[in-house]
C-alpha cells in the first residue's frame, strides 16, 4: 500500500519533538519550522479586516473551483505591476496554499514511471515524485554555487525527464537563482523542447516562487519567462499569500501556467477541495488590489526579515573569524539561512565524538539550546554538516543570546 510507505514530514517531526521538550520546561530556540511567529509577524491589519468582513458578509459558501473572478483578475493585476509578466484568466489557478497546486502539477504533468529532476537540498520534492509514482532524479548541488543547480548541472539528464522542478528563493537554504544561470537552464529546456515536438510530451518546468517577494537587500528574484519569453508554454509557476503576506495558515495560493496544464490541475484540486476557503479569497483579492496598502507591508515585513538576516550573518562571521568551526551561506531571501557546523571528529566537552549529522544535531540542542534542521530533511545523505535556520519565530532581542550560547558550546568542543 502507498500509505504504508509514505514517508511524513521529518520537519514537522523535529519540530514536534522540539516543541514537547519545551514544554517539559526546556529552554531552547526553536528555529525548525518555515512558519511565522504571528506575533512576531502578524498577518496585514486590512487583510485580517477583511476576512472578518468576508465571514460577516455571509462568503461561506462554495467558491468557483478554479477560484473567485474577483481574486484571479487581483492576482493578475498583481503579477503585472510586480513582475511585468501576463497571465490570462484561464492560465491562473487559485488554491489552499501552494502545496495542493504542486500536488495538482505533478498529477497533471506526471505519468506513473515518468522522471522527474530536481535538485538537493530541495523542500518535498521526493515526496511529490512518490506520490506521483515518478522516478526522481536528483542533482546533488554545492554550497560553492549556494545551493541552486546550474545549467550544466541539469543538461544531461534533460532528455529523460517530462519536469524539472527549481525553487527561487529555495527552501532550505534561502539562495536565489541568478539571471544568467536561470536563462542558461531556460535557454537548454527550449532546445530540448524543439527537439520534442511532435515525438513526445513537452518537457515542463514547475517554478515554485512563493518566497519571491522576500529577497534579501542586494538581491533581485528572477522568473523564466521574463528572462526567456519562449519558456512561457512550458512553466508552471506556484505563488501565494502565505510567505509574502506572513500568511501560512490562511491557505491562498496560486498557480500560473499554459491554459491545458492549468485546466488538468483545475480538476485534481476540485476533486479533493484543495480549493481556498471563499471569505479569505474574497478577503485577498481586496487586499492585493488595495496598493498601496501591500507595499507598505511588504517593505516593513522585508525590514523585519532583513533585520534578522543581518544579526545573524554578522554574528555567525564574527565567530568563524575568532576560529570557531562555522560558515555561513549570505542570506538572499525567503526566511532561512544555510549555516555549516564542521564539527565533525570533533569531541564535545564530556568526551563524546561528533560523527553524523545526528550527532551534531544532538550537539546543537543540548550545548547551545538550538534546535535547528539538517539539510538530511531536504534530501541531502547522511553526514552533511549544513542545515538550515528559519527566523520566522525569532526575537531579535533574543539573537545575541543565541550567539553567545553558541559560541559557548562551540568553544568547549576540541
Amino acid at each position: 500500500m502507498k500509505a504504508a510507505s509514505l514517508i511524513g514530514s521529518e520537519i514537522i517531526k523535529l519540530g514536534n519533538e522540539i516543541n514537547q521538550k519545551i514544554k517539559q520546561g526546556n529552554s531552547i530556540y526553536n528555529l525548525t519550522i518555515g512558519d511565522f511567529n504571528p506575533t512576531l509577524f502578524p498577518i496585514p491589519d486590512k487583510l485580517k479586516d477583511y476576512i472578518i468582513e468576508a465571514y460577516q458578509n455571509g462568503e461561506t459558501n462554495y467558491p468557483e473551483a478554479d477560484g473567485m473572478a474577483n481574486l484571479k483578475q487581483a492576482v493578475i493585476d498583481f503579477l503585472r505591476r510586480n513582475e511585468g509578466l501576463e497571465f490570462s484568466n484561464e492560465e491562473v489557478l487559485i488554491a489552499g496554499g501552494g502545496r495542493p497546486l504542486i500536488h495538482g502539477i505533478y498529477q497533471a504533468i506526471v505519468d506513473p514511471g515518468d522522471k522527474v529532476l530536481y535538485p538537493v537540498p530541495s523542500w518535498n520534492n521526493n515526496h511529490y515524485c512518490y506520490l506521483a509514482d515518478a522516478q526522481k532524479i536528483e542533482i546533488h548541488t554545492l554550497a560553492d554555487n549556494g545551493f541552486m543547480p546550474t545549467a550544466a548541472e541539469l543538461a544531461p539528464y534533460l532528455s529523460e525527464v517530462v519536469m524539472v522542478a527549481l525553487c527561487s528563493p529555495l527552501n532550505p537554504t534561502g539562495t536565489t537563482f541568478k539571471a544568467a544561470e536561470l536563462k542558461k537552464i531556460c535557454d537548454l529546456m527550449v532546445a530540448e523542447n524543439k527537439l520534442r515536438e511532435g515525438k513526445k510530451k513537452p518537457l515542463y518546468l514547475l517554478y515554485d516562487q512563493i518566497y519571491w517577494t522576500l529577497i534579501a537587500d542586494g538581491f533581485t528574484h528572477v522568473n523564466p519567462i521574463s528572462l526567456c519569453a519562449e519558456m512561457k508554454p512550458y512553466t508552471l509557476f506556484v505563488d501565494g499569500i502565505s510567505k509574502s503576506l506572513s500568511a501560512t495558515g490562511v491557505r491562498v495560493g496560486w498557480g500560473m501556467g499554459p491554459a491545458e496544464v492549468i485546466n488538468k490541475m483545475k480538476g485534481f484540486i476540485g476533486h479533493i477541495g484543495a480549493w481556498a476557503p471563499r471569505a479569505e479569497q474574497v478577503a485577498t483579492a481586496n487586499f492585493l488590489n488595495d496598493v498601496a496598502a501591500v507595499n507598505e507591508f511588504l517593505t516593513t515585513l522585508k525590514l523585519k526579515i532583513n533585520t534578522r538576516f543581518d544579526q545573524l550573518y554578522s554574528g555567525f562571521c564574527a565567530l568563524k573569524a575568532d576560529g570557531l568551526p562555522v560558515n555561513m551561506i549570505k542570506p538572499e531571501g525567503a526566511i532561512y539561512l544555510s549555516v555549516q557546523f564542521k564539527v565533525i571528529g570533533m569531541k564535545r566537552k564530556d568526551g563524546t565524538a561528533i560523527e553524523t549529522t545526528a550527532d551534531i544535531t544532538k550537539f546543537l540542542l543540548e550545548e547551545a539550546e538550538l534546535a535547528i534542521v539538517p539539510f538530511t530533511a531536504f534530501g541531502c545523505e547522511q553526514g552533511t554538516d549544513w542545515f538550515r535556520i528559519s527566523i520566522g519565530t525569532l526575537p531579535k532581542e533574543d539573537i545575541s543570546n543565541l550567539l553567545e550560547k553558541l559560541r559557548s558550546g562551540l568553544s568547549a568542543i576540541k
